[in-house]
């Protein structure tokens, strides 16, 4: 199913007949959720059945190909991370854009972002669900025997990066739409930059230095880096709108750190495509790629104004701090469905 799903720039994307008649994806997930229901008998109350079934699942980031358990819990978080990822990978599917056979290009719409919003903060709401009701539920011994893939740290990562990702594309409609005030651009970017610390701070603890593991800790990395960029580029234009030197003067120095910032993401992305499996390095989109023509303009002509009218010193303050904003979004609000009438 998965394999039908994948997009290809070579010949058009064919769709497949499937049994609710939209997207293997769709079915996959619907399959899931019909599926959690009958799991959950294995694990209420007063049952002996909880560690009588040795469920296995293939590992992704976890150095063991696969981990096998007898225990529901196990299982119970196993279906949820699935679930997550099935909206992650149906989030991005929305964001790519489409390719004819005669090489016309559609590009993203707005409403395939918001679509793909909706879709991540789902993803969020599983694992969300996962972290507060399922890992708890699993032995102290099981626990630690969890693949890296299902460890609560991996997991929070996902949580957090799935927030930071739509929290980015809220910024890439914020900077095509006239109405967005700078101040509601650089919370935007603040935000992201909260997200994608904690990600990085999260699956930072596990020792995942290549495969699948390595690629996703490089690229919540280089997306950590990229908000930065961004964060201290709004910061800065709004600085420079004061009307004192003090002002000024930090405003160039918020944007000589975004222009660091952005150099430091394109080494950050250039090391996630080339670790293996290796990608391709696609020249940078949406709101980047708008910062990566814009930064680097502001920084040489504010340097040089500022230095015009304050003296030749070149700025070596400290980056000024960035404003803290609370994240806004929230993940879905995801309980573990009532039993499925069989078990009675």
């Amino acid at each position: 199913m998965a394999a039908q799903e994948a997009p290809t720039v070579t010949k058009p994307r064919r769709k497949t007949a499937t049994q609710h008649g939209g997207s293997s994806l769709a079915d996959l997930l619907q399959a899931l959720e019909d599926y959690l229901p009958v799991l959950l008998g294995l694990v209420k109350d007063g049952s002996q059945l909880a560690d009588k079934v040795q469920f296995v699942w293939v590992n992704q980031e976890d150095d063991e190909e696969e981990t096998k358990m007898a225990n529901a819990w196990y299982e119970v978080l196993s279906v949820l991370h699935l679930m997550a990822m099935l909206c992650l990978s149906e989030a991005n599917s929305l964001l790519l854009p489409k390719i004819f056979s005669d090489g016309r290009q559609l590009n993203v719409s707005e409403e395939s972002r918001r679509n793909s919003i909706d879709i991540l903060l789902k993803a969020a709401g599983y694992l969300d669900c996962a972290i507060q009701h399922v890992l708890p539920r699993l032995p102290p011994d099981l626990r630690k025997d969890l693949p890296v893939d299902l460890a609560e740290g991996v997991l929070q990562s996902l949580r957090m990066q799935a927030l930071g990702q739509s929290i980015d594309l809220q910024l890439r409609m914020a900077m095509g739409s006239p109405r967005a005030t700078l101040a509601v651009k650089r919370r935007l970017a603040c935000e992201m930059v909260k997200c994608w610390h904690e990600a990085e701070n999260s699956i930072a603890q596990y020792p995942l230095t290549e495969g699948w593991g390595g690629k996703h800790q490089l690229f919540i990395k280089w997306k950590h880096v990229e908000a930065k960029a961004a964060a201290y580029y709004f910061h800065g234009v709004i600085l420079d709108e004061g009307n004192t030197e003090k002002s000024h003067r930090m405003a160039v120095n918020a944007l000589q750190v975004a222009e660091e910032f952005l150099k430091e993401s394109k080494r950050a992305s250039e090391a996630f495509n080339m670790m293996p499996p290796t990608s391709r390095n696609p020249p940078p989109s949406g709101c980047m790629k708008y910062l990566h023509e814009k930064i680097p303009k502001d920084v040489s002509s504010k340097v040089r104004m500022n230095q015009d009218l304050y003296g030749q010193d070149r700025i070596l303050e400290r980056a000024p701090t960035l404003p803290d904003f609370a994240v806004a979004l929230k993940p879905d609000d995801y309980g573990l469905p009532a039993l499925d009438p069989s078990w009675n």
